[in-house]
Parts: structure tokens; sequence; C-alpha cells
């Protein structure tokens, strides 16, 4: 069996059936932790209640506010969920326009969308298992500079007090 992937996805998707086929899809490939929304301010209003997702799937249009709103909102309450649009716009403009904003990518819905989709969250998934080891690493490293310092210090503070013979 599968493990179990608990990275917490949101899926905003105002399309109530393609909303549960993305969300079903998700459940399929072991990921446990996903909720949906049929609405950028549904998905806002749980970022400001204090959810942090790790991953964000959404379409472009959405009834009140677009992708790139729904974007730079919640970009300012967890600036590290990353943003994976799905659209049946083709605009270029609108591609570069989410990725400038800070998506991570930009998917044209078609028959292999599912595919693309799971390629583009386990890279988001690499990437944010390699940024939490090498958080840790810079810990254990500041923590054995520290450690070194502190030894160092103290060695040299024995050797000024023994020759000074300060008691």
């Amino acid at each position: 069996m599968a493990a179990k992937k608990t990275n917490l996805i949101y899926v905003v998707e105002d399309n109530q059936v393609y909303n549960k086929f993305i969300t079903e899809y998700l459940k399929k490939q072991n990921f446990t932790n996903i909720k949906p929304f049929f609405s950028g301010e549904d998905c806002v209003n749980a970022i400001n209640q204090g959810e942090k997702p790790d991953i964000i799937v959404q379409d472009y249009f959405l009834e009140k506010m677009n992708g790139i709103d729904v974007l730079r909102q919640v970009k300012k309450k967890s600036p590290d969920s990353e943003f994976i649009f799905l659209t049946n716009n083709e605009s270029m403009e609108v591609a570069v326009n989410t990725i400038k904003f800070g998506a991570y990518d930009y998917i044209i819905k078609d028959k292999i969308t599912p595919d693309k989709l799971m390629d583009r969250i386990r890279k988001i998934v690499k990437l944010k298992t390699l940024e939490k080891r090498n958080k840790q690493i810079q810990v254990g490293i500041i923590l054995f500079l520290t450690g070194i310092f502190l030894i160092v210090f103290f060695a040299v503070l024995y050797f000024v007090v023994d020759i000074f013979n300060v008691h």
C-alpha cells in the first residue's frame, strides 16, 4: 500500500463536478488532507482563519474573484502556499500574470490535466521536503558552530585565568 500523503491541499473550483473530479483524483493518489472550495472567498476566509495550505489547486476564473485576486490575498497570510492554476483559458497574458504574482504553474484543462497536476504536486512536495531538510541542517550547523565557539571561548578564558593567576 502506498504511503499516505498529508500535505494540506485546497481545491478551489466553482464547477462542482470538476471540483469533485480533482478532489477524488487526489484522494486516489493517497493525498488525505484535501479541502474543496467552490469560491475564492471561501478559500481566503479559511486562510484568514489561520489555515496554511501547502498547495492550492485553483481555477483562474471564479464567480466574484479571479485567481490572481485569491493568490494575492492568500500570499499575504500564507506566503509558502504554492498555487497551481487549472483553467480553460489559453491566454498567454493570463498565464504570465499568474506566474508573475507567484503561482508555481499554470495548466490548461484537457484530458491529461490530472497527470500534469500530479507531476507538479510531486515537484512541490519534493521542493517543500528539501526546504524543510535544509532548515534542519541550518539549525544543526548553527548549534554545532555555537558549541565550538563556546568550547573555544571557555578554553581561552581558562588559559587567560590560569596565565594571570586570577582567582
